[in-house]
């Protein structure tokens, strides 16, 4: 992964590897600057006195997951610097928001003062999005100004995808679009792997060729609607063949009753997908750099055209025009938004009733939750150097969280920040490679 730079007044400069960064802190010509990502300040060079080259922001926007793509170009060949994937918390926002509706509600239905309804007084504006949708604009628009300021970036790119939802549900009923031309299927069979998480729906393999499979077979009348399209390896598509679903898994109910289930899931994330792509595109262009946009399926034509495995930050680098993509097989960045605390005073059990109280604030001993730190102990059963975000606690005993692991109980004393809260959690992904080849290795053990 590529080190950010910037010059001894804070402008950008091009970005430099992990070996060179290395050695102008050794020789004491650069600071860092910030830890996730890692930026790195010259205390020797301006701006003016270095050359840039282009370099573009890529983005392959979505309702849960965003990835996001530094990358140098020259003549439609790219090569990229940096790969992130930002991990939105719409569902959360939505789940607040209704929490509180309810509580809301219960204060008008009980004997009360009558209060008169909020939205009664109040407007929307043109293009208003609800809060769970517009954090998603909001949170991609915040790391393209954040790589703005820490790279010389001079265009962006975006995958500008529109689901058609009855197009989606029945593709019989669309014209040359889905059944012409070299991206023939790409858009609908796409919609699928992300739906049944690119495994069978049969025996859960990954990683095999995968066949849209008819769950009510067309001989038995079975439709093309997406309700009744999944994916099945190439045995489990032929050893079913005409088969009701219910007489081929009558031995697996439980895997049955799973299958009928996710084939009626609703659209939400496609619809998430629609209702964001112009209000996101709209803010790209308010930056006043060029922007290009792309489709889902030039996306996935040009990933599998170059042997490119499938991850969000991958398909960032995919979009658009795409000669050749060069560098690619380098580690991501995984980018977690973690919000920035609550004003909630209580928790609540499932009923609704308060079951503990929050204190009033947020900084005890000079941490705050969400600060990355560093912790050496010296002494005690939890002895080690950890490093990690830190959950506070008004005890003086934090958590630290290091990847997939909890450390708790660290007293303060033995902690030191490395950088404060910005509202998002970090962790270094292996790189689509290490993955294909660790899922290789677990098949041929089984």
């Amino acid at each position: 992964m590529a080190v950010f730079v910037l010059d001894k007044s804070g402008k950008p400069l091009m970005p430099c590897s992990e070996k060179r960064a290395r050695l102008l802190l050794a020789r004491g010509r650069a600071r860092v600057h910030r830890q996730m990502p890692f930026v790195i300040r010259l205390v020797d060079r301006v701006q003016a006195e270095s050359e840039l080259q282009p370099v573009s922001i890529k983005i392959d926007p979505g309702s849960q997951f965003t990835g996001l793509a530094l990358v140098r170009h020259r003549q439609q060949v790219v090569h990229v610097l940096s790969l992130m994937e930002l991990v939105h918390r719409g569902f959360l926002i939505k789940k607040a928001l209704l929490q509180r509706a309810g509580y809301r509600r219960r204060r008008r239905s009980a004997n009360l003062r009558y209060r008169e309804p909020r939205f009664n007084n109040r407007t929307r504006k043109a293009g208003w999005l609800p809060p769970s949708l517009q954090h998603r604009v909001d949170t991609t628009m915040s790391w393209v100004q954040r790589l703005r300021r820490w790279a010389p970036v001079s265009d962006l790119a975006v995958e500008r995808v529109k689901f058609d939802l009855q197009k989606l549900q029945n593709p019989e009923i669309s014209g040359i679009e889905y059944q012409q031309g070299e991206l023939q299927g790409y858009e609908v069979r796409e919609y699928l792997l992300e739906k049944w998480g690119r495994k069978c729906m049969y025996c859960q393999v990954e990683n095999k060729p995968l066949q849209v499979e008819h769950i009510v077979a067309r001989i038995n009348g079975g439709s093309d609607r997406a309700s009744n399209l999944g994916l099945a390896c190439g045995p489990c598509n032929q050893k079913k063949d005409k088969l009701a679903i219910e007489v081929f898994l009558k031995k697996k109910p439980e895997l049955l009753k799973q299958i009928l289930a996710k084939a009626k899931t609703p659209l939400r994330d496609a619809a998430a997908v629609n209702a964001t792509r112009n209000a996101l595109f709209s803010a790209l262009l308010a930056t006043g750099l060029p922007v290009e946009a792309g489709t889902g399926g030039q996306t996935k034509f040009n990933r599998i055209t170059h042997g490119i495995p499938k991850t969000h930050a991958l398909d960032a680098a995919c979009v658009g025009t795409v000669a050749e993509v060069h560098g690619w097989a380098s580690p991501t960045l995984a980018i977690k938004a973690m919000g920035r605390g609550a004003y909630q005073r209580t928790r609540v059990c499932a009923s609704g009733f308060p079951r503990g109280r929050l204190t009033r604030q947020k900084v005890h001993f000079g941490f705050q939750t969400g600060d990355m730190v560093k912790a050496l102990v010296t002494k005690g059963k939890k002895v080690g150097a950890y490093k990690g975000r830190v959950a506070v606690r008004a005890t003086g005993f934090f958590n630290i969280q290091s990847g997939s692991s909890v450390i708790q109980g660290i007293s303060h004393k033995f902690c030191a920040v490395v950088q404060r809260a910005d509202g998002y959690g970090y962790a270094q992904n292996p790189t689509a490679e290490q993955e294909h080849g660790k899922a290789k290795a677990l098949s041929r053990c089984a």
